[in-house]
């Protein structure tokens, strides 16, 4: 029989291991970028421990834009890091910092923190 201790440690360890599971591989904020008069696709992503919507879908071959507006001083969440398309940039405490290029292939690839502790997935979908 387990005293009250014990009890007390194995469910704060369920609890944590469901909270991990849940923030590694729970439901994702998804968004379409939205292009504006001259054409550009654009969303604003919020930086707040992790990346808020944190899959964005764009068309290939158009410009993008994204304004991810920084709202902590989290040293994780410093940089953002586009690897597949050779993108870092920093990222300013409370302020925004804009990102733009033009994705060149369809598919789905992964945005990071300077840490690669917080992820995003940018999908790029064929321009028909």
């Amino acid at each position: 029989m387990l005293d009250t201790t014990e009890i007390v440690v194995v469910a704060g360890g369920l609890a944590a291991i469901v909270f991990v599971l849940w923030f590694f591989f729970g439901a994702r904020q998804a968004a379409a970028a939205t292009a504006d008069e001259s054409g550009i696709q654009r969303i604003r992503v919020t930086v707040q421990g992790g990346f808020a919507p944190d899959v964005v879908t764009v068309k290939q071959g158009r410009p993008v834009r994204l304004e991810f507006f920084r709202n902590e001083t989290s040293a994780c969440s410093e940089q953002v890091v586009f690897g597949d398309f050779e993108i870092v940039r920093d990222l300013p405490a409370f302020s925004t910092t804009t990102v733009e290029f033009t994705p060149d292939r369809a598919g789905r690839f992964t945005w990071t923190c300077g840490m690669r502790m917080l992820r995003g997935t940018l999908v790029v979908e064929p321009d028909n």
